[in-house]
C-alpha cells in the first residue's frame, strides 16, 4: 500500500462534495423483459416452483424498479435498491447501465423497448445537467419524491420542474467516476449496435471524449484517473477496475466508429491494467493512489473477473482461480452476524480480501449492523460465474452453475417483503446485494436488499452475455 494505508477508491464509493409507466407490482409471469428459459440450478438444488424461470423473475424485478414511480414522468431511470435500503428513489448510473445490458440480453421486444427508454433517459441526463454541458453523467439521480432524513422534501421525479435532471444531491451522489461513465458508454454502445440508432452512439462518444479530457494521465503508471468529485475537483486515484471498463468501452467505440484513436486509448487503459498484474500470485492489484506506487491491499474481486471479460487473456486467466479460491465464502445461519434465515446457507465470493478480515465486533458504519466475514456478494458471484463461462476451461461450467444456483436460491428466499416505491416486490423476484451485511474494506458495505445491479449481473451470467467484449 501507499504510505497513507488507504485503498484507492472503488467506483462504488461516494464521490460527492463537503415509455409509459406500467404497474409496479408484478407477478413473476407478468411484465418482464427476461426471456423464459430453464433455470441453471441443478435439479437437486432447484427451488420447487411452478412460476416463471429464475432469469424471467429477475427481469420482472428490473422492470418493477424501472416502473417504481409511475406518476412522475415517462422519462425515467430504474430505482437501484428496494426501499428498505434507505436510499429512497436513488438511481445509480452504473446500475441503470447494467439494467440496459440485461434488458438487451433478454432478446425480447419489451426488453429492447425498455433498454431504449433507459438509454434515452441517460441521454436526457447528459443533455440536461443542472450545471455542466460537457457530456458527463452524475453518480446517481432521484427518480421519485421523498422526504429526506432531515425533513426536507424532494418533490420531483427524474426530470425536475425546471427541466433539469434530478441529481442525487441529498446523499452527495454528485460526482462523476470514470467507471460509471464507462459503463453508461458501454450500455449506449450496445444500444447503438442493436438498434442502429445514431443518437446512442453519439452519446457514448461524448462519454468517451469526457473521459479522455478529464481522466487521461501521464503519471508513471499511466492509464486514466478516477474522475471528479461534486465540486469538479479531479480525484488522484487510478483504478484497475476503471481502466478495465475502458478497455471494453474504447474497444467498442473503435469498432462502431472506425476511428483508430479509440484503439490507441484502449491500449493506454490496457497497459495500465497489465501493470497491475502480480505474476507470483496470479491476480490483479486494485490500482494506485498517486500514479507512482501500486496499491497492494485490499485486492478486490472485480479486478480479477472483469479483466478476463475485457482482455480475454490466457496469460492472465489465473485471476479467476485466485478469486474463486481466495475470496470464497460460505454464509450459514449459525454465524453470529449472519442474517441468513435458519436452515439456509449460501456460497459465492466476497468483495475483496479486506472483507474477509472485517471487524465483526464493530458496525460497518455508524447506525449500520456488524458485518459477517462470510457474507456472499451476489453481484461479484455473478461476475465470476460469467467469467468462468467465458473462459470455458475444464470444470468451469460446472463451477459457474454452482455459483448461479446459489444466486437463484438467494433470489427465491432472501429479501422477502421488500418494496419499490412503496409497492410490494413479487415473491422470488430480484437478487439481494449480499446474503448478510458485508464490509467491503473500501469504506462502505453491502446489505441484504434486492438490487438492480446484482440482479442484472445475474441475468448477464445466466444468458452468457459478456458486456465488456469488444
Amino acid at each position: 500500500m501507499t504510505g497513507s494505508h488507504r485503498p484507492a477508491l472503488s467506483r462504488r464509493a461516494l464521490i460527492g462534495s463537503g415509455l409509459a409507466a406500467g404497474a409496479a407490482v408484478l407477478t413473476a409471469s407478468g411484465s418482464a423483459f427476461s426471456a423464459p428459459g430453464p433455470t441453471t440450478a441443478p435439479a437437486a438444488d432447484r427451488p420447487s416452483t411452478a412460476r416463471a424461470s429464475a432469469p424471467r423473475r429477475a427481469g420482472a424485478f428490473l422492470a418493477a424498479a424501472m416502473d417504481a414511480h409511475p406518476d412522475h414522468g415517462a422519462v425515467r431511470l430504474a430505482q437501484s435498491y428496494t426501499d428498505q435500503a434507505g436510499l429512497f428513489s436513488t438511481a445509480f448510473t452504473y446500475d441503470n447501465a447494467l439494467t440496459i445490458l440485461a434488458a438487451l440480453a433478454a432478446g425480447t421486444a419489451d426488453g429492447r423497448s425498455r433498454a431504449m427508454a433507459l438509454g434515452d433517459a441517460l441521454r436526457y441526463a447528459q443533455a440536461h445537467d443542472p450545471v455542466y454541458d460537457d457530456g458527463r453523467l452524475r453518480q446517481a439521480y432521484n427518480v421519485g419524491p421523498y422526504t429526506f432524513y432531515d425533513g426536507s422534501p424532494q418533490p420531483d421525479g427524474f426530470v425536475r420542474a425546471d427541466g433539469t435532471a434530478n441529481v442525487g444531491t441529498q446523499f452527495g451522489f454528485t460526482g462523476t467516476a470514470v467507471g460509471d461513465m464507462a459503463w453508461a458508454g458501454i450500455a449506449l454502445a450496445a444500444l447503438a449496435r442493436r438498434t442502429g440508432e445514431r443518437r446512442f452512439l453519439d452519446a457514448a462518444v461524448r462519454i468517451g471524449e469526457w473521459i479522455e479530457r478529464v481522466g487521461r494521465t501521464d503519471e508513471p503508471l499511466g492509464g486514466y484517473k478516477f474522475g471528479v468529485d461534486g465540486a469538479d475537483a479531479r480525484l488522484p486515484f487510478t483504478s484497475t477496475e476503471h481502466n478495465t471498463d475502458l478497455v471494453g468501452l474504447f474497444g467498442q467505440l473503435a469498432r462502431l466508429t472506425g476511428d483508430r484513436v479509440w484503439r490507441e486509448r484502449r491500449e493506454r487503459a490496457r497497459a495500465f491494467v497489465a501493470r497491475m498484474w502480480e505474476p507470483s500470485g496470479g491476480f490483479f492489484y486494485t490500482g494506485t493512489n498517486d500514479g507512482v506506487t501500486v496499491n497492494k491491499s485490499p485486492v478486490p474481486e472485480d479486478t480479477q473477473t472483469w479483466t478476463h471479460l475485457a482482455l480475454a487473456s490466457r496469460a492472465h486467466s489465473r485471476s479467476l482461480d485466485w478469486a474463486a479460491a481466495e475470496l470464497a465464502v460460505l454464509d450459514t445461519a449459525d454465524r453470529r452476524n449472519s442474517t441468513v434465515p435458519a436452515g439456509q446457507s449460501y456460497t459465492g465470493v466476497t468483495f475483496s480480501s479486506a472483507a474477509l478480515l472485517a471487524d465483526e465486533d464493530a458496525p460497518i458504519a455508524p447506525g449500520q449492523p456488524k458485518p459477517d466475514r462470510e457474507g456472499v456478494w451476489f453481484e461479484g458471484t455473478a461476475h465470476l460465474a460469467l467469467a468462468l463461462r467465458t473462459r470455458c476451461a475444464r470444470g468451469d461450467e460446472a463451477r459457474a452453475r454452482r455459483l448461479l444456483a446459489s444466486i437463484e436460491k438467494a433470489q427465491e428466499s432472501l429479501g422477502v417483503g421488500q418494496t419499490l416505491g412503496g409497492r410490494a416486490v413479487a415473491e422470488g423476484c430480484g437478487v439481494v446485494s449480499a446474503s448478510s451485511p458485508l464490509d467491503t474494506g473500501f469504506g462502505f458495505g453491502y446489505y441484504p436488499y434486492r438490487h438492480t445491479g446484482a440482479t442484472a449481473w445475474y441475468v448477464l451470467a445466466a444468458t452468457r452475455v459478456n458486456p465488456l467484449a469488444a
